[in-house]
């Protein structure tokens, strides 16, 4: 049953026109148009047609795939956090980027989201879909026109129409993913020709609710992780890396010390959290972009 709160308050409830096969929540925020949600998995005449959007290869082992906490992440997800996991440089440098690639106007999917919005507050845009585990964070986004709540490491299809956003971010969660083939792969099902998937992501994660792969991966392997993703998703153009390293003190040499990685990972020193963004296009990278 696929269930709406109208405002993000106590709602009521909606039955949609066709049922859904999946449980969701889905709530709306004010001045937006009603939300038309349809299971399209299986719907997609391009994939039918082509091998665009297959999975061609499984990027993780099955031990790379677990986590030391084990319990569900609605579970662990299930009280709102309130915080921001990065420092400031790199929020300003996340939003410098989203300012750099999204299109004014354009249709946005904000994957694993939380009450922190990084989209450039002065650029309009058509719509914003959040998705996230925890309904009371996404309620707080001022970006959101409605999201949805769902445990991706539970079921991985996307209760969205194909081919129908301009661009999908992921920030700061990429880690998190048991099944990224299966995410990245309704990824491209949802964008649209042309569009791009950003995954933007940093040194700091929940220790014990990130995959193994990551947990014991450095800089480096992490991003050729998320390079892997995109690869192993026939369809998506070359993946570009982007690296922002920002150093302590201006121009000051950085600190390699056992005890500064330390300091650092734990966000202890300013401007410590790096920027690492891995981005790719459906299919083709559209001529307008520089």
């Amino acid at each position: 049953m696929l269930t709406i709160h109208p405002n993000l308050k106590l709602g009521h409830p909606y039955t949609p026109t066709k049922p859904e096969t999946s449980s969701i929540s889905l709530s709306l925020k004010t001045k937006t148009r009603p939300a038309t949600i349809v299971n399209t998995i299986h719907e997609n005449n391009q994939t039918k047609q082509t091998s665009a959007g297959k999975i061609k290869r499984l990027v993780l082992t099955q031990e790379g795939r677990t986590k030391l906490n084990t319990y569900p992440d609605r579970d662990f997800y299930a009280y709102p956090r309130f915080v921001t996991h990065v420092d400031d440089n790199f929020i300003s440098t996340l939003t410098k980027l989203y300012r750099e690639r999204l299109n004014p106007g354009s249709e946005i999917l904000d994957l694993m989201s939380s009450w922190v919005s990084h989209l450039p507050k002065e650029v309009e845009y058509k719509r914003v879909v959040g998705h996230g585990l925890n309904a009371q964070e996404l309620a707080k986004n001022p970006r959101l026109d409605y999201f949805f709540v769902k445990d991706l490491n539970q079921d991985q299809s996307f209760e969205l129409e194909s081919c129908s956003f301009d661009a999908v971010i992921c920030t700061v969660s990429v880690q998190y993913l048991q099944q990224p083939e299966k995410v990245f792969a309704e990824v491209f099902r949802v964008l649209k020709p042309g569009g791009v998937f950003i995954v933007s992501f940093s040194n700091r994660m929940f220790y014990e609710k990130a995959i193994s792969a990551w947990r014991e991966g450095s800089a480096h392997s992490r991003i050729q992780l998320v390079v892997q993703y995109f690869q192993c998703v026939e369809g998506f153009t070359q993946p570009e890396n982007i690296r922002k390293l920002p150093v302590a003190g201006g121009a000051q040499e950085e600190d390699k010390s056992p005890f500064s990685w330390i300091m650092r990972l734990l966000g202890l020193f300013p401007g410590s959290d790096p920027l690492y963004s891995v981005i790719a296009y459906k299919n083709f990278k559209p001529i307008y972009e520089s």
